[in-house]
């Protein structure tokens, strides 16, 4: 079976251009009933939230997170449990409760040195372990070792772990996409979302050019995934994308702009990986120069104006959630 082969941080695959963006159904189906529309905002318009994943990785991470939420710059973010500041920026969550903070489950330890293990303890888990006794580097390695009970032993620990420490998450999703490597996963994470009535990261895959699409990057999203989906019973994504990568910062702005627009209506949340620049980060991670662009990008006034003239609407996990449970 195909697996998952994005890492979230690194370069994706791009999805197969024989979409056709034009289609009756997309008009029909991708507009007209979109989550954005359901959860009441305008027909037509494109609601965005600006979400930093690998927060309390490093220190840099936690930096440049907590400055872009303060400043409204971004709208969310989510915490890697298992990493060594994660408890920090659970504590700074705690004293900023108007911020929109949830947990990026992790399931993967991808950097050469700079490495984590599980929050179960190993014995309970031996198939998340590699034999560094961390978690394993990429998606297929864990697909390959771990049961899907393994995999809820450990997210629902790092739940537990954030509301231990005090912290209920406002949402969860999923480090490098581990959760939607398998059928199982997806299961074990749309089951622990429901028990917990924290909103998952879950895309609206009823779209079939959407469902295509996530298909070519590489997601086995078979029958069973589709139908896990529409029985998924708290809101959804119309679509989930990421940053561009990009060789300088002025190619890095105008791709994130064409990212913008290329944007059909809807609720869409859009991935980044903030960090300020030490040599800390320069030998964690060979991705040390996108972060740092990911950082000073949603404070140039160049796509601040940009956002205000294509009229984005923003909003985060606690607004939806709200709409949410106003309806229900």
């Amino acid at each position: 079976m195909a697996l998952l082969l994005i890492s979230c941080g690194e370069k994706k695959k791009n999805a197969d251009e024989a979409i056709n963006s034009d289609s009756t159904e997309q008009k029909t189906s991708a507009v007209a009933n979109t989550w954005a529309e359901k959860l009441g905002w305008p027909a037509g318009k494109k609601v965005i939230m600006l979400h930093a994943d690998d927060i309390g990785m490093c220190p840099e991470a936690n930096i440049a997170a907590k400055e872009q939420l303060t400043k409204g710059q971004i709208q969310s973010a989510a915490v890697m449990i298992p990493c060594p500041n994660a408890e920090e920026f659970i504590n700074w969550a705690k004293e900023n409760p108007a911020m929109d903070i949830g947990l990026h489950l992790t399931l993967t330890s991808e950097w050469k040195k700079h490495r984590w293990g599980p929050i179960t303890p190993d014995a309970e888990v031996p198939g998340l372990l590699d034999p560094e006794d961390r978690l394993w580097r990429s998606v297929p390695e864990v697909v390959q070792h771990a049961t899907a009970e393994e995999v809820e032993k450990e997210i629902r620990a790092q739940i537990e772990q954030s509301i231990a420490w005090g912290y209920r998450p406002d949402h969860i999703d999923t480090h490098m996409g581990t959760l939607f490597g398998h059928p199982s996963y997806v299961k074990a994470y749309i089951k622990v979302a429901q028990e917990y009535g924290i909103p998952a990261n879950i895309i609206d895959i009823s779209v079939p050019s959407v469902l295509a699409e996530f298909r070519a990057k590489g997601y086995p999203m078979d029958d069973s995934v589709v139908k896990m989906s529409a029985e998924y019973t708290l809101p959804k994504l119309d679509y989930f994308t990421s940053a561009p990568k990009a060789d300088t910062y002025d190619e890095k702005l105008e791709s994130f702009k064409a990212l913008i627009k290329s944007l059909k209506p809807g609720l869409t949340e859009i991935i980044f990986h903030p960090s300020v620049d030490t040599e800390n980060l320069r030998s964690i991670t060979g991705s040390w120069q996108q972060r740092v662009w990911e950082t000073e990008i949603f404070a140039d006034p160049e796509l601040i104006n940009f956002f205000k003239e294509e009229g984005i609407i923003f909003t985060n996990w606690k607004e939806i959630m709200n709409r949410f449970n106003s309806m229900n």
